[in-house]
């Protein structure tokens, strides 16, 4: 149990992170579209999915433990 209690703060983070990644990826994408900025766009929808890796990097780790 005391393995589980210690990787808990670093999923977190991860969670956050890619929470955090997705909200920023998602400005700068609509930000550079109305600007007409080429540059902005891609970086948004390159952390787009930087933050959709994460959470389903985090989604398939918990469900690694269910399976039989």
């Amino acid at each position: 149990m005391a393995v589980q209690a210690g990787e808990k703060p670093i999923l977190l983070i991860k969670k956050l992170g890619g929470i955090l990644l997705l909200l920023f990826g998602f400005l700068l994408t609509a930000v550079g579209f109305n600007h007409g900025s080429t540059g902005l766009t891609v970086l948004g929808i390159l952390l787009l999915g930087g933050g959709m890796v994460l959470l389903a990097l985090k989604v398939l780790r918990r469900n690694q433990g269910n399976q039989p």
